[in-house]
């Protein structure tokens, strides 16, 4: 198999099957590919849209948690079940595009390509949001990138490519999604970023705000700022 496809989802249930359809309109052909959607304890029909779907897609697999625990945990439940080396992630609420998939995974297919390349990051140059979203993304990238200095434009975005084998290495903690490129270069390896299509959402209401966006992620960076400084990366020969 050659990706696994990871999507968390809270309370989607409108945008399940749109979404799943066009990941097989963008995959079908080109890749070996598994779907893992993980539902992280939604209280509308999200669950049982996705055993329905699940029963005739042979592609679909279905995580649940019982309570929601988040996204990052919901990611890492995804990736802790992915049978592909490489992994994709995207958010469940049809703004990333599955039509991007296969150029992010040609990148890391060539010949040429860095060994240390491990990510490829989304970037939403021109994104379908509320001027207000916007702002709160940029102040959030911006003081993000002036702490850590990952060198990544937009972390936020739910559109990613990484190895399983680096993200399982990485420290698990909630909220470590937004700081995915940070983490992969402490860890000794490489991330580029590709700028990516990004679309209104038609369905559904967005779950993220200023508040959660970048007060609560303070704590978290400052977090991410000591794991940078006590992390150490030996240089190993075998004998």
């Amino acid at each position: 198999m050659d990706l696994s496809i990871v999507v968390p989802v809270f309370n989607e249930q409108e945008n399940l099957e749109p979404l799943i359809d066009e990941i097989h309109a963008a995959l079908d052909g080109q890749l070996d590919y598994e779907i893992i959607y993980v539902n992280d304890g939604s209280t509308d029909e999200t669950l049982s849209v996705l055993q329905t779907l699940r029963a005739r897609d042979d592609r679909l697999r279905v995580l649940s948690h019982a309570i929601s625990c988040g996204q990052s945990t919901a990611v890492r439940t995804g990736v802790k079940a992915a049978r592909a080396p490489w992994i994709a992630t995207l958010d469940g609420d049809g703004q990333n595009d599955p039509a991007d998939i296969p150029s992010l995974y040609a990148l890391v297919r060539q010949e040429n390509r860095d060994p240390d390349l491990c990510m490829i990051a989304g970037w939403r140059r021109k994104r379908q949001d509320s001027r207000l979203k916007k702002f709160s993304s940029r102040l959030a990238n911006g003081v993000r990138a002036r702490v850590l200095k990952d060198d990544t434009p937009d972390t936020g975005c739910g559109l990613k490519l990484f190895t399983r084998e680096i993200f399982l290495e990485l420290p698990y903690f909630d909220h470590m999604h937004r700081f995915l490129p940070a983490l992969v270069l402490r860890a000794g390896k490489k991330v580029q970023s590709v700028e990516v299509n990004h679309r209104p959402r038609n369905r559904g209401v967005s779950k993220y705000g200023v508040h959660n966006r970048l007060w609560t992620g303070i704590v978290d960076m400052l977090g991410v700022l000591w794991l940078q400084r006590r992390g150490k990366r030996p240089e190993i020969t075998e004998l």
